[in-house]
């Protein structure tokens, strides 16, 4: 008569086993077939204000197309989900998160990454302002910060209101603490240093 007993050890033994086989055949089974991808397509990009004709999957994002075709790597790549802010640039000057837009929907529309801002004798008010109240520690979410507070600033002064606006009528909003931070609250600094960055966005409202 065949020994039919099974055993603890071989029953959680073979469910480990199965699960992995079947694991394995399903991911072979979602996966794209090699060259399988979109076809690339014709992007035209004007960079800071250079124009640049690339040819990409039409999939890339801005992120990348900034970074791994035209070596502007100045914009950075933190949470790829636009939860951290590192990568925000300017898009005909409204600040946006370069990972969560398509290169191609950025055709023809004026992009400002922190290499447009301004240069090392002549830098963005902005930038003077974030190096004088040490508005950074690593410096890597000081991209996105800066180009970020730059693309605030104009929002307040166009008269965009925010959750803590308190007279949603006025023609210019005022650049006050509560105002900064409601505003800047899109982009995380896990060095925590928001007091230096809050003082250099005020400090820089007022001599923009």
């Amino acid at each position: 008569m065949r020994n039919t007993s099974v055993t603890r050890r071989g029953l959680f033994g073979g469910g480990a086993a199965l699960g992995a086989t079947l694991q394995s055949g399903s991911a072979l089974a979602q996966s794209p077939p090699p060259g399988a991808g979109a076809p690339p397509v014709d992007v035209s990009l004007k960079v800071n204000g250079a124009q640049h004709e690339l040819r990409l999957d039409p999939r890339t994002t801005l992120l990348d197309a900034l970074r791994e075709h035209l070596a502007l790597t100045g914009t950075k790549k933190g949470c790829d989900h636009g939860q951290c802010g590192a990568c925000t640039v300017l898009i005909d000057g409204i600040r946006k998160n370069s990972c969560l837009n398509l290169a191609l929907s950025c055709d023809d529309l004026e992009i400002t990454t922190i290499e447009g801002l301004g240069r090392e004798e002549a830098l963005h008010p902005v930038q003077t302002a974030f190096v004088e109240h040490d508005g950074f520690q690593c410096g890597f979410c000081t991209p996105g910060q800066i180009c970020s507070a730059v693309g605030m600033l104009a929002e307040l002064k166009r008269g965009l209101p925010s959750a803590v606006t308190p007279e949603l009528a006025a023609a210019a909003m005022e650049v006050a603490e509560t105002e900064v931070r409601e505003r800047m609250s899109g982009n995380i600094c896990r060095c925590a240093a928001y007091p230096n960055i809050v003082a250099a966005i005020l400090d820089a409202a007022g001599k923009a």
